[in-house]
């Protein structure tokens, strides 16, 4: 078994605390968090987890193999690197780091050190963004045109980060994901900040792909709505990743096509020759095998520490999403 810390327990890091707990591959040994609150809550929950406020129980600990690190985002670069200097394997809540030059620095002592760093961009693991995956990667959906998504609530307001850097991690990390990993032409983006000066509450992110292909994002907190929809239009069919709804996935056989007709020269291939097909098919909800992201995130951390297995949501994915989110500005 893998001996296991975890720093941080506040709004995401029980969900961690409960898979790591659940895998049968890791050993619970030491959890820290600041609040008292949140320790009185670990030791109500898990009697013989020992809970501290120091993260240096953690870091000085010869037994401890890998710590998850659920802190706030400005304090990630710091405690990962501290961690990585006391030969820890790390998965980080994301984002990883919020400059290239963090980043880097992350990725040169982690190859140093010879430590898996991993990054939770959980919607990876999710088997319906899987199964988008596949979609695309067998062709089904024609060529990629355009995708837009919506992450939007009513809350969480933030003060440590803004809507664009709390929530565009997750849609960039996927668009990311689906596309192959390539490298944006252009990423520009508008927001504004009402409630809190300085900090953007909602924001219009555009990212510019080669082969004409555009990806839109709106994330928001102060939204009446709670939204996790993802829209790809591609030439022959379109999909919609709904992560709100019981059918995570509608695949819709739409589309407009080109048709050439026969032009009063006899020729089929004059732009004035073609008329256009509107073509509306079936709609698929398609069925496939459920399970919860985060249990799979948390198998993957330890595969890679135990096995080795090239890690999904490594330092190179890391480091693709924060140089997209580093290269523009939402205010």
């Amino acid at each position: 078994m893998i001996n296991v810390g975890q720093i941080g327990v506040g709004y995401w890091g029980p969900n961690l605390l409960r898979n790591l707990v659940s895998n049968h591959e890791a050993f619970i040994k030491t959890i820290v968090d600041l609040a008292k609150d949140r320790r009185e809550y670990v030791k109500g929950l898990y009697p013989k987890i020992l809970v501290t406020d120091d993260v240096r129980d953690i870091e000085n600990d010869p037994e401890i193999e890998a710590v998850v690190i659920a802190t706030p985002v400005k304090t990630h670069f710091e405690l990962a690197m501290r961690m990585l200097n006391a030969g820890k394997h790390v998965l980080v809540e994301k984002p990883m780091a919020t400059s290239m030059s963090e980043i880097e620095a992350i990725a040169n002592l982690s190859q140093l050190k010879s430590r898996v760093v991993m990054v939770g961009h959980t919607f990876l693991y999710n088997p319906a963004v899987r199964y988008l995956k596949n979609l695309i990667q067998r062709g089904d959906l024609g060529d990629i045109r355009y995708i837009y998504s919506q992450r939007l609530n009513l809350g969480r307001i933030r003060s440590d980060v803004d809507a664009l850097w709390n929530f565009a991690p997750h849609d960039v990390s996927i668009i990311q994901y689906l596309l192959n990993e390539p490298e944006p032409l252009s990423v520009t983006a508008k927001g504004m900040d009402y409630v809190q000066t300085g900090i953007a509450d909602v924001v219009f992110l555009t990212i510019t792909y080669p082969g004409k292909v555009i990806a839109n994002i709106h994330v928001s907190w102060l939204d009446p709505q709670k939204v996790r929809k993802m829209i790809i239009v591609g030439s022959s069919k379109m999909a919609v990743y709904d992560d709100a709804n019981e059918n995570k996935i509608a695949l819709y056989d739409k589309g407009i096509d080109r048709m050439a007709v026969l032009g009063e020269h006899m020729d089929y291939d004059s732009p004035t020759s073609l008329k256009y097909n509107h073509r509306s098919g079936d709609v698929l909800l398609p069925h496939f095998k459920n399970e919860e992201p985060l249990k799979v995130e948390i198998e993957h951390f330890f595969d890679c520490i135990k096995n080795g297995t090239p890690c999904l949501t490594g330092i190179q994915h890391a480091a693709k999403v924060t140089k997209i989110l580093s290269r523009c500005s939402a205010l």
